[in-house]
């Protein structure tokens, strides 16, 4: 079996049947001042509050943003983190050498993050493939993939390999995906403790896309537009896929232990617009994943969908998928945060917003003064129009420096 990328940037990618299958996870035994905090039995887990208890440890941190994600009014827009990119940001809010952050990544990024006093909770950590990088994908590694897959023919062969979509559903080990999710969850609101409110992404739960991670640019587009029903048969496997994954998360909705609002998407847009004719996407993608989704949001989640790109053309197909509410945004592309402002839910209510802060204009050209202006004039535009989250539209690399990460955060002390 070929090993598939699972996730989009900024997660990791994984072996696509492993994760399929549901490999265990391996939980991890934090130490930390000479004492062990076991993981315990996950199996006797049943509500994020025996887990953490998350009352006790971060509740005016998890109130503001549990208020925000049922879209309610709050004292001040809450503040999330977790995609600094830049392991020596890390290092020098933590005082840590590079041997030790490499140790322990995991550990010492949370411990980076509450340095940020205005913070409220983490959706990730970013950790990079490689000492001295930055990234979780190289182009060496779509080199590297792209060398196993010479034509779009290829592309075709690899899917008529994979097994049906009944095949999925009938051997995915959902006890152990579960398992594995919960385990995770303990693990790092273990680690965030009082100061921060685990807010995990579930891009797993959208139908994979972006195939061009492992078969190419070249091979993957042609084979959409050469073998369109093939293509259509490998979508319609990452949406099985997805629906499993869905249905774990939607347990763990309904026994509280995953928050009901979450980051997903996928990067299906580039500089100048959808990557391939957005009338495949209306045909073969965006039915699975209003399938993917629909169960999620009668279990009661609210999902905020990324947005990277230009958007626009694909936005109101994005909006019919029932999302709560969109993440992101490049205003490089031309996007305007007062074109969004004024749009609304499916459900008629006012859309949850997580951004919108640029890493590739206001965070690098900007003075630390110019970042709180930035950030003020965002929070103004969006008052009483969305229900705004603050946070990054991307990862924030090396350009950035460290003086305007906290500038981002700091302008919500006027608010």
């Amino acid at each position: 079996a070929v090993k598939l990328a699972q996730h989009t940037a900024p997660v990791p990618p994984g072996d696509l049947l492993a994760h399929a299958f549901g490999v265990a996870f391996l939980a991890k035994i934090h130490e930390d001042s000479g004492e062990r905090d076991e993981l315990g039995t996950v199996g006797e887990i049943t509500r994020l509050e025996d887990l953490l208890p998350v009352e006790e440890s971060c509740g005016a941190h998890k109130a503001r943003l549990d208020a925000v994600f049922n879209r309610q009014a709050v004292d001040r827009p809450p503040a999330l983190g977790g995609w600094i990119a830049d392991p020596e940001k890390i290092m020098a809010l933590t005082e840590t050498t590079e041997d030790d952050y490499w140790k322990d990544p995991i550990e010492v990024s949370v411990r980076a993050y509450k340095m940020f006093d205005l913070l409220d909770g983490l959706i990730d950590i970013f950790v990079p493939l490689e000492r001295g990088g930055y990234r979780n994908i190289t182009k060496n590694q779509f080199d590297e993939r792209a060398q196993k897959y010479t034509s779009p023919e290829d592309v075709v062969a690899e899917i008529e390999r994979l097994p049906s979509p009944e095949q999925v559903k009938a051997e995915f080990d959902y006890q152990a995906f579960y398992d594995e999710a919960v385990a995770k969850m303990r693990t790092m609101q273990g680690l965030c403790g009082e100061y921060l409110y685990w807010c995990p992404t579930r891009w797993e739960v959208v139908p994979r896309w972006e195939w061009y991670q492992d078969f190419g640019y070249d091979n993957y587009f042609m084979a959409i537009r050469l073998y369109p029903d093939k293509v259509g048969r490998l979508l319609e496997y990452a949406a099985a896929l997805a629906e499993c994954k869905g249905q774990v998360i939607i347990r763990m909705i309904k026994e509280g232990i995953q928050p009901r609002c979450f980051l997903c998407g996928k990067d299906i847009c580039g500089q100048r617009g959808p990557m391939v004719d957005p009338g495949f996407l209306r045909e073969r993608w965006f039915p699975l994943v209003r399938k993917a989704f629909t169960p999620l949001r009668e279990a009661g989640a609210h999902i905020v969908w990324h947005c990277d790109g230009y958007v626009m053309p694909v936005l109101e197909d994005i909006l019919g998928l029932g999302v709560a509410g969109l993440q992101g945004f490049q205003t490089e592309t031309g996007f305007r945060l007062e074109d969004i402002v004024e749009r609304r839910a499916l459900d008629g209510q006012k859309l949850l917003l997580f951004g919108p802060v640029s890493v590739t204009t206001t965070l690098v050209k900007e003075t630390p003064a110019g970042v709180k202006k930035a950030v003020r004039e965002a929070v103004n535009i969006c008052r009483d129009k969305v229900h705004l989250v603050l946070m990054t539209a991307n990862v924030i690399g090396p350009d950035i420096p460290l003086e305007n990460v906290f500038a981002m955060y700091e302008a919500l002390k006027e608010e």
